[in-house]
């Protein structure tokens, strides 16, 4: 039903100049309309706050706020507000139309998205933001509802509402706090205070939604939520999408660390580090297809920014969730039909029971339905379960196996621990004996490792063993250099980058810079034969690589006319030197320039390849002789003398 033709606004004329023409869009502050300005005569979008907060001081001064914030923005990927003001008990803003969708409408229609068309969205929100961090302003609500995406391909970041000063507090002071509880930063849930990380957080999970087309944090009531993202890291999204690039599950961490002092400072960081991720990415890494999306229950009234009270994030998951959380609130009901057979009637029921050999038949039928019953009562209460099996302190893969032998699916997280070993299990939930309904799904947490980690000191180790000394601290081996050492052998690494001592997190990359030896000085061996030339190199610890090209050259044919790396170059040690064989002179036919001027026998000589020597007798200028007779041979590049008079 359209419930557009209930609304009192639409068809209103607003403060005697915004025509309401067609409701776009309700939020959990306000309403948004299609209107024209009557007086410029243009479509806009006009945000009216609800009038049951319009007698909140708070609510229309950060309506207000609002305009005043975003006014300062003059940035293309946010919406403009053009007009603020107050009809009645009518509180509204006038924005700039941008026809299009959502990025929510998007994710519900198409789910997953391919990892370049989450870059495109993603790089325009974080240069919107950016512009409002390096202004001073904090957003504070991104989520995909706030992402606009015109008809012509344009993204635009809306809703300004809960926009604050930096390093302000995001708590009113009822005690409560703004936001939507799937995008909320730890710090907004337990301290109430945020910063531009907090944007930077959101972004990380409309990323992490973006690339799997579900969000990260799953839970039936919106505390527990909350609980998840205080003492759960984000899983990493190639955990849902098989074959994503690792570069993707790096940014998504990134941008969405417990610990704030972890993440970029602001989303201008952020984009850099996303367009430098970008170039390091293939096309086929860019335009892989996503499988099909993963459901994604919650998206309804929890993507709606609400008024969440604060004592919901600092403990366990509560069962209850506030007002207008409806969609976290479901529960699951089991409907059994009757255990008894049903009642008869008709005249049958009032015949008194059949003695002799029908007792027998009945009393069979009778203990066939108590089993049946019993049966039945043993499935709904027991038969049906079976208990969670240990896996705390396996491998990953030894945790699969054992739930999948179980009958059970397997989701997998991941977490810091300073106590169990990388890539082993943690926790599981349900925990070890819980009951879990046959083919139900345990979430295992397999450890990353302590959540800092100190770069070992490799200096000496062969570059092999260094690379898996980096592996098993949670640590990626990342660009490898080489360089001369006096003192080191071939392949040792000689220094990392950052050095021994320094503290990173797990999966930072290290750059190795590992020694070439001693230099080692190429010999000349142009003008050589094969054979001599090969033990002339290995006597210097040189490999020696023939080139299939022949080239003409003033050395003898069949010996070296070239070799690359030249004699006398600084080389490692089983470096390789390639060598290219001559093919010999280049014999080009002489052409006759008797009886021509000077400059006509020595531009035509020239253009045959040779050089020319005059020699003049008198004062005359054409030419009586030359030293190579017209016809014959001569090599190329060599020299012809000309004689004039």
């Amino acid at each position: 039903m359209d419930t557009t033709l209930q609304d009192p606004l639409v068809g209103h004329v607003l403060d005697g100049r915004y025509r309401v023409e067609a409701r776009i869009a309700v939020g959990g502050m306000a309403t948004v309309y299609r209107a024209v300005d009557t007086r410029l005569d243009r479509v806009l979008a006009l945000k009216v706050m609800h009038p049951g907060l319009a007698t909140d001081a708070q609510f229309v001064d950060r309506f207000i706020r609002e305009a005043k914030s975003v006014a300062r923005l003059a940035h293309p990927n946010v919406v403009g507000v053009f007009d603020q003001g107050m009809d009645g008990t009518y509180v509204y803003l006038a924005m700039e139309y941008v026809a299009g969708c959502t990025l929510r409408d998007v994710l519900r229609e198409r789910g997953a998205l391919q990892p370049r068309a989450a870059l495109d969205v993603l790089e325009p929100v974080l240069a919107a933001l950016g512009a409002a961090h390096r202004a001073g302003l904090i957003h504070r609500d991104m989520k995909p509802e706030n992402v606009l995406i015109g008809d012509d391909g344009r993204v635009k970041v809306a809703d300004f509402g809960l926009v604050r000063a930096v390093d302000t507090q995001t708590n009113a002071s009822s005690g409560s706090l703004l936001g939507t509880v799937s995008y909320l930063a730890p710090e907004q849930i337990e301290h109430g205070t945020a910063d531009t990380r907090a944007d930077v957080y959101a972004c990380g999970i409309v990323l992490y939604e973006m690339l799997t087309g579900g969000k990260p944090h799953d839970g039936g009531t919106a505390a527990q939520v909350l609980y998840q993202h205080l003492h759960e890291d984000i899983a990493p999204p190639s955990g849902q999408v098989p074959g994503l690039a690792p570069e993707l599950d790096i940014l998504v961490a990134t941008a969405t660390a417990r610990d704030p002092e972890q993440r970029p400072a602001d989303a201008v960081a952020l984009l850099a580090q996303a367009r430098e991720l970008r170039a390091l990415l293939t096309e086929e890494q860019l335009d892989a297809v996503p499988p099909q999306a993963l459901a994604d229950a919650h998206t309804g009234s929890e993507d709606r920014t609400s008024v969440i009270p604060r004592t919901l994030g600092g403990g366990q998951p509560a069962e209850g969730g506030p007002a207008g959380e409806d969609a976290l609130n479901r529960t699951s009901r089991l409907d059994l039909p009757p255990s008894g057979p049903p009642p008869s009637d008709g005249p049958s029921s009032r015949r008194a029971p059949r003695r002799g050999p029908r007792r027998g038949v009945l009393a069979l039928v009778a203990a066939l339905l108590a089993l049946g019953i019993g049966a039945g009562v043993w499935y709904i209460t027991a038969g049906q379960f079976t208990q969670v099996p240990g896996v705390l302190g396996l491998s990953r893969t030894q945790a699969e196996q054992k739930l999948h032998d179980a009958g059970l699916d397997v989701q997998v997280r991941t977490g810091f621990s300073d106590v169990v070993d990388r890539g082993k299990v943690i926790r599981s939930e349900p925990k070890l004996g819980s009951r879990i309904r046959d083919t139900g799904t345990v979430t295992i947490t397999v450890s990353r490792g302590p959540d800092e980690v100190k770069v070992p000191d490799l200096e000496g180790v062969p570059l092999t063993k260094a690379k898996r000394q980096l592996k098993e601290l949670g640590l990626v081996p990342g660009m490898v250099r080489k360089e001369f050492s006096d003192t080191l052998s071939q392949n040792s690494v000689i220094r990392t980058d950052p050095e021994a001592g320094t503290k990173r997190r797990p999966d930072s990359a290290v750059a190795i810079t590992v020694s070439k030896g001693e230099p080692v000085e190429s010999p000349d061996v142009t003008g050589y034969e094969l054979a001599d030339a090969r033990q002339e190199l290995r006597d210097a610890g040189l490999k020696a690589k023939v080139s299939p090209r022949r080239v003409f050259s003033e050395e003898d044919k069949g010996t070296v006319a070239t070799q690359s790396p030249t004699g006398e170059t600084e080389l490692a040690e089983g470096d390789t030197v390639t060598l290219t064989f001559s093919k010999g002179q280049q014999m080009v036919e002489v052409p006759d320039v008797e009886g021509l001027s000077t400059d006509e026998a020595k531009a035509k000589l020239e253009a045959e390849g040779f050089t020319v020597d005059v020699s003049k007798f008198f004062f005359g200028d054409t030419v009586f002789d030359q030293s190579v007779d017209a016809g014959e041979e001569a090599p190329k590049g060599s020299s012809v003398t000309i004689r004039v008079r």
